[in-house]
């Protein structure tokens, strides 16, 4: 026997939910937008109710009218009817202006709750999970996925509930009003309404389409963005604008199918109302010639018949709303399998201990999701508490692999690490990458000023220990020499690459770390640079464990101890001189740096990199 699983209880404001199993059912569209709606139900209802209000005070209109027309030229009292039909204007007035901004005020509140869960799933994710989509999907789902949520949310939901309640009643009235005329009425509304069901599919498969294209071309443009200076060097400005602009027009194609079905729809909607008006006329003018209908009633009825163009032909467009918002808010679920890194659960990793290793690999193997070989395998390293150590090997050794290890990047699938002789698994993710320092190859500077990525690491750091790192790295002057300084943004300062990667490494100084992981951190810069940012790493050396992937045969030369690894193992290990009379890997690949002195007297070493 089969069961259903419940859908998962709503979100509280703000909350991350649990993730999706694999074998949960994925919940329909409109099910999915309520997931993120639930939270505010109780708001939602309010609109509902004041759209009722609104509703009331536009169904009661024509019976008051009605009363009217039947007191003019007899006694009846007219001022009475007037003065009520003028108070349901203000009132329908005052519901309709609450409910606007309170359902506007809601789709803002919904909105920022779903930007908040995405941004918290896209940073605090696994990197695994994070590295397998396309990094451009972040700016669509954030931006927007979510601007079709908040059309959905502040008008569709209560405004078809709204206009069905509107037809619906104003129905009822018409057939307390005259059987025969609402009899016509209904079979219009019937066909109408037929005609534009069987369009509704189309104008949500066509949105949606549109809505993958959109976010097809944020993955593209991101990708293109970032490598602007590449595709202008290859020449390559043409290809890519053609490549974008056909997922551009992929949308714009899927927009104006959208579009023009949307159209059509409207247009059945508000020509078959009218048309229906016209024959209810022509008939209620021959009633009442026949003395079976009088005159006040046509015109209530009429009023109701008016009343009705409105409701079918909105809830056309808001439906069309509904199906957007909907599918966007299964493109948001989908985000759902990235899985939050837990930082807090664990121990503080214990104080160093003078003479003790700080960092322990015992028998360590990991693979890749997907791959068939290991990265890394049965890896044993004792890391002492302060020095140098380069690692060094060939493309697919497995270097990267232990960084992303050493920083909780991933997790072993055999063997343990320890720091500080405690297993990384008592540990609590923030307390160990606390004590570790990272600087990219590619180093990256975020969005703000150079205070800010200066102090990224410690936000409290003050201005002499980030004057002390540039120092270090050379930088002085040329921040110095900016309008604000610190406190120049980074994207008006210029800067190259190399000032870019003596920024990242600025960073990891301003306070030493007890471990520095840096990927060839020295890459980009000239050889005066280069020697005076390695004298900083080697001062800093003193009193911290320094890592590095190491590229460059000067990096390599002046570590305390080289690691080589190949095929995810560590082959051998000591001093430059050491490994180059017992190592054959090592020997070739510093090999592949030396010039032949035939070639160039006097050189001993290319600028070509070690193999990564």
């Amino acid at each position: 026997m089969t069961t259903t699983t419940p859908p998962p209880p709503a979100p509280e404001h703000g909350a991350v939910p649990p993730p999706v199993t694999r074998d949960e059912p994925r919940l329909p569209n409109l099910g999915t937008l309520w997931y993120f709606v639930r939270p505010y139900r109780g708001r939602l209802a309010l609109g509902l109710l004041l759209g009722l209000g609104t509703t009331a005070a536009a169904l009661a209109t024509p019976l008051v009218a009605k009363r009217i027309l039947d007191a003019v030229g007899t006694s009846g009292e007219v001022a009475w009817p007037i003065a009520v039909l003028l108070g349901l204007v203000v009132l329908g007035a005052g519901f309709g202006f609450a409910q606007a901004v309170l359902l506007g005020n809601l789709a803002e509140d919904v909105v920022y709750s779903v930007r908040k869960l995405l941004i918290r799933r896209f940073l605090r994710g696994r990197i695994p999970d994070l590295q397998s989509r396309p990094s451009g999907e972040v700016v669509t789902r954030v931006t927007s996925d979510t601007v079709l949520l908040r059309e959905a949310t502040s008008s569709a939901l209560v405004n078809i509930v709204n206009e069905l309640i509107a037809l619906i009643g104003a129905l009822a009235l018409m057939a307390m009003l005259d059987p025969v005329l609402f009899a016509l009425t209904l079979g219009c509304v019937l066909v109408v309404g037929a005609l534009v069901g069987r369009l509704m599919p189309r104008i949500g498969a066509a949105q949606q389409r549109a809505q993958e294209s959109v976010g097809r071309l944020g993955t593209i443009l991101e990708s293109v963005s970032r490598a602007v200076r590449t595709v202008k060097a290859a020449r390559a400005e043409r290809t890519e604008e053609q490549r974008i602009l056909d997922e551009a027009d992929e949308s714009r194609r899927h927009g104006k199918r959208a579009n023009r079905t949307e159209a059509l729809a409207w247009t059945i909607a508000s020509t078959g109302i009218q048309l229906g008006i016209l024959v209810i006329l022509s008939i209620g003018a021959w009633r009442i010639g026949a003395g079976a209908l009088e005159i006040s009633t046509l015109v209530a009825f009429l009023l109701y018949a008016f009343q009705l163009v409105e409701p079918v032909s909105s809830l056309t467009m808001y439906v069309s709303e509904l199906q957007a918002g909907s599918a966007a808010a299964a493109r948001i679920r989908e985000t759902e399998d990235i899985v939050a890194e837990d930082t807090d659960t664990g121990q503080d990793a214990a104080a160093r201990r003078p003479g003790a290793p700080t960092l322990e690999l015992d028998r360590v193997t990991f693979t890749y999701p997907g791959t068939a070989r290991p990265a890394v395998e049965e890896l044993s390293l004792s890391l002492p508490e302060r020095g140098r150590l380069a690692v060094v090997g060939p493309s697919g050794a497995g270097k990267t692999s232990l960084f992303s290890l050493i920083l909780g990047f991933s997790h072993p699938d055999a063997g343990s690490i320890r720091m500080c002789g405690t297993d990384y698994s008592k540990l609590s993710l923030r307390s160990i990458r606390e004590r570790i320092a990272y600087v990219e190859q590619d180093t990256p500077l975020l969005a703000g000023t150079i205070r800010y990525n200066l102090a990224y690491r410690f936000p409290e750091a003050s201005d002499a220990e980030l004057w002390a790192a540039l120092d270090a790295v050379r930088l002085r002057g040329m921040v110095e020499a900016l309008p604000r300084g610190l406190d120049e943004p980074v994207s008006s300062t210029g800067i190259s690459g190399g000032q870019r990667q003596r920024i990242g490494v600025a960073r990891a100084i301003v306070r030493p770390p007890e471990v520095l992981l840096l990927d060839e951190a020295t890459a980009q810069l000239d050889g005066l640079t280069e020697a005076a940012v390695q004298s900083a790493i080697a001062a800093i050396s003193e009193d911290t464990l320094v890592i590095t992937i190491a590229h460059r045969l000067s990096t390599v030369m002046d570590a305390d101890r080289i690691l080589v690894m190949d095929h995810g193992q560590l082959c051998a290990s000591g001093t430059h001189a050491e490994l180059l009379r017992s190592n054959g890997l090592y020997a070739r690949l510093v090999e592949a740096l030396r010039i032949r002195p035939e070639a160039s007297p006097g050189a001993t070493e290319s600028p070509q990199p070690l193999t990564r």
